[in-house]
């Protein structure tokens, strides 16, 4: 199982501005994608790849998951980030537009013979109609890399569809849903895209509620007013956390030693509610531990 940690907000952070990397020490997100792609000019790369290699190795960022997000393989910049990212040792790096099984394995010995530590993570981009369809081969590499997660580039998916945004992402439940179940599969973290509407707060809980419905790990955002919110949406309900331990101390009960079914506080409990209720109470844990440290 993938180590519990709390991965409810991943906020996107330009690489190339020096005061929003210094601002994200202070800020409340688990997780920081330091972008060296869509968000750095052409003209800025280089000086966005050292100075977000510099940040990471400096350190001050506390509690915060730190991803590096390169450039595609296919761009002049992307085997100089890779080299660059494997040296900064991040939690993890996040590669764009892959499409197939081949490209992470091709990520994994490059990161490797950069020499990456074992323990630098692998996250890609699931956002192009191959990569949706390619699903299953893509996420099986986990069984032999250091594949540990997907994050959704739901813009580039509307684009390469050539659709249009619906308020209910009706015309995207089809990748969401193949790409959470190829991460279960394969135990890998998945994450939902980003919002567009930085004003609309009320849109934004909405998709996040939707979100975390479908069952992503967290969502990825653009802008730190979105970290709170969501923050919130993605922690356990703290009458959800009860119940849990409430389920946990019914099963280590001796009088109910070999039951497989139980009733608890008026419901009835399963094994598998055993399991969900441990994941729960890890998860609140997790995030009660992340929050007391800023």
């Amino acid at each position: 199982m993938s180590a519990i940690r709390p991965r409810r907000s991943v906020l996107y952070m330009p690489g190339a501005n020096e005061r929003a990397l210094e601002k994200a020490k202070t800020l409340p997100a688990d997780s920081l994608i330091l972008d060296l792609e869509d968000a750095v000019a052409p003209e800025a790369k280089v000086e966005a790849r050292d100075r977000v290699c510099g940040v990471v190795k400096a350190g001050g960022y506390g509690p915060r998951e730190l991803i590096i997000r390169v450039n595609g393989q296919d761009t002049e910049w992307g085997k100089a980030d890779l080299r660059a990212a494997a040296h900064a040792n991040p939690d993890a790096i996040l590669a764009p537009k892959v499409t197939r099984g081949d490209d992470i394995r091709w990520l994994d010995e490059t990161l490797s013979e950069a020499g990456a530590s074992a323990s630098l993570g692998l996250w890609v981009m699931i956002e192009t109609p191959l990569s949706i369809l390619n699903i299953k081969d893509i996420a099986s590499t986990a069984q032999t890399t250091r594949l540990s997660g997907f994050v959704m580039g739901s813009n580039d998916l509307i684009k390469d569809f050539r659709a249009e945004p619906m308020p209910g992402r009706e015309n995207l439940a089809a990748c969401y849903t193949l790409a959470i179940a190829a991460a279960r599969a394969y135990d890998l973290l998945v994450f939902d895209g980003v919002y567009n509407d930085i004003a609309n707060t009320q849109g934004f809980v909405a998709e996040s509620k939707q979100a975390k419905a479908f069952g992503f790990d967290g969502k990825t955002l653009i802008h730190p007013t979105q970290v709170e919110p969501c923050n919130t949406v993605f922690a356990p309900p703290a009458e959800a956390v009860q119940q849990s331990r409430d389920v946990i101390a019914a099963f280590a009960d001796p009088a109910n030693a070999g039951k497989g079914v139980l009733k608890v506080n008026g419901k009835m409990t399963e094994l598998l509610h055993l399991a969900q209720a441990k994941r729960m109470v890890a998860v609140a844990e997790a995030i009660a531990q992340r929050e007391a440290v800023q």
